[in-house]
């Protein structure tokens, strides 16, 4: 029987060793690789074709969230597992449009994480007990038009790249990143604040605060 397949992804060293230490003690589970930043979760997704991927949100460079439309898209039969330090309800409709299929705070990590991945690995969902509550309340059937609205306006590519500029970089820096033409980076920044209807790096940075494209600690 072949073993169930895990990819790590988690920008702070100190977590991923937490993390594999508990997996890695399960028969028949194995930890395939670890990435520091979503972009290379998605490149080490395709190369080792996990079963799970356990993915942070607030990571750089590519989100956890975009990371997880990534690794889908290329491969829709893997699973995904969202860790992070926050919830809220904004955050856990992304998660549930993304295609995750478990949510769980790092917090209960050490409590919780096994129950998840055996629950991920039977095909079931798994939900960290403030979460399922929610969802059991039906907030989630309640429908932001400013989250909404980013969802649809902006494309995958266009996501990128407000992330990357709201983390600091340049567009040539985000060329080199996205394997673009500087140009081509500069159209789409121009096509970001023109879909959004920002003026400034400084607003831009501030939207993707405010809709969880990248996380201040």
């Amino acid at each position: 029987m072949n073993n169930f397949r895990i990819l790590i992804a988690d920008d702070h060293e100190v977590v991923r060793r937490g993390i594999r230490a508990l997996l890695e003690g399960h028969a028949g589970w194995e930890v395939t690789g670890e990435a520091q930043d979503g972009r290379e979760a998605v490149e080490l997704a395709s190369l080792q074709k996990p079963d799970l991927v356990l993915l942070d949100i607030g990571m750089p460079n590519l989100n956890g969230l975009d990371a997880a439309r990534q690794i889908l898209a290329n491969r829709s039969c893997a699973r995904i597992l969202i860790l992070t330090m926050h919830h809220s309800h904004q955050v856990v409709r992304e998660i549930l449009a993304a295609g995750a299929r478990g949510f769980l705070l790092k917090s209960d990590a050490g409590r919780d994480l096994v129950t998840a991945v055996e629950a991920v690995q039977h095909n079931q969902t798994f939900f960290t007990s403030q979460v399922a509550q929610m969802v059991l309340e039906g907030y989630l059937s309640r429908d932001d038009e400013k989250e909404k609205y980013y969802r649809d306006c902006l494309t995958p590519r266009e996501r990128e790249v407000v992330q990357l500029v709201a983390e600091g970089k340049t567009s040539k820096e985000v060329a080199v990143t996205l394997n673009l033409s500087v140009k081509t980076a500069e159209t789409h920044r121009t096509n970001v604040m023109r879909k959004l209807d920002l003026h400034s790096v400084a607003d831009l940075t501030l939207y993707a605060v405010r809709n969880g494209i990248v996380q201040v600690f």
